[in-house]
C-alpha cells in the first residue's frame, strides 16, 4: 500500500529577531507598554530601576514605557526603561 504524502502544517509565526511583542499592562501606577526581549537580542548592559542592579548582555528582560496616548517615537525612546521581569512585577510593593 503506498504511503500518503501529507504536507506538514506551517509553524506559528514568530516575532522578528530583536523585537518582542508589545502589550499594555495596567496597574496602580498607570498604564505601561511592555516588550519582552530575549537574551540573545540584548547586547548592552542596562540598569534595572527596580533593584538598581545591572542587567548584563544576553539576559532576557523587559523594556517598559508609559502608555499615555500617542507620542513621537523619539519621545518614547527617552522614556524606555529596562527591567528584570520580577522587579517589574513587584514594582507596586516597592517604596
Amino acid at each position: 500500500m503506498p504511503r500518503a504524502n501529507r504536507r506538514r502544517q506551517d509553524p506559528p509565526p514568530r516575532a522578528p529577531l530583536g523585537r518582542g511583542v508589545d502589550r499594555t499592562v495596567s496597574g496602580p501606577d498607570g498604564d505601561w507598554v511592555v516588550r519582552e526581549l530575549r537574551g540573545t537580542t540584548s547586547t548592552k548592559t542596562y540598569r534595572c530601576p527596580g533593584c538598581w542592579q545591572d542587567i548584563p548582555p544576553g539576559t532576557a528582560h523587559l523594556v517598559v514605557w508609559p502608555a499615555r496616548g500617542t507620542f513621537a517615537p523619539a519621545d518614547g525612546a527617552s522614556e524606555r526603561r529596562h527591567w528584570h521581569r520580577s522587579c517589574f512585577a513587584a514594582r507596586a510593593h516597592r517604596r
